[in-house]
């Protein structure tokens, strides 16, 4: 069974930065799409950002286009995202999420009900 971890979440000031990391173990990933989902209190989860392992494509949220970039690490089997210019909205608990086949676009359309594997989460809060 594949288990993901999460780590990296904490408490920043608005217009500040994280970088959340996503470590993988189990089987290897090299036909899988990985990304991030994030639920907001009071809100449904929703698509933030992937990657398709083999390729090293990324795909976006519009709400996070050009502040998240996402990548990885082959020999760690490890997702990397780095969130810039972080403001309030983003506050949420970051989910990871790994699906076998897909691009990484194909995965943020899918949707979180398609996903084959999640993290614990980790919670993200931004103060203004």
């Amino acid at each position: 069974q594949v288990q993901l971890l999460e780590s990296g979440g904490g408490l920043v000031q608005a217009g500040g930065s994280l970088r959340l990391s996503c470590a993988a173990s189990g089987r290897t990933f090299s036909a899988y799409a990985m990304g991030w989902f994030r639920q907001a209190p009071g809100k449904e989860r929703e698509f933030v950002a992937a990657i398709t392992w083999s390729t090293g494509r990324t795909y976006y949220a519009d709400s996070v286009e050009g502040r998240f970039t996402i990548s990885r690490d082959n020999a760690k089997n490890t997702v990397y995202r780095k969130m810039n210019t972080l403001k309030p909205e983003d506050t949420a608990v970051y989910y990871c999420a790994a699906r076998r086949l897909p691009t990484a676009q194909g995965m943020g359309v899918m949707g979180p009900g398609s996903m084959d594997y999640w993290g614990k989460g980790t919670l993200v809060t931004v103060s203004s």
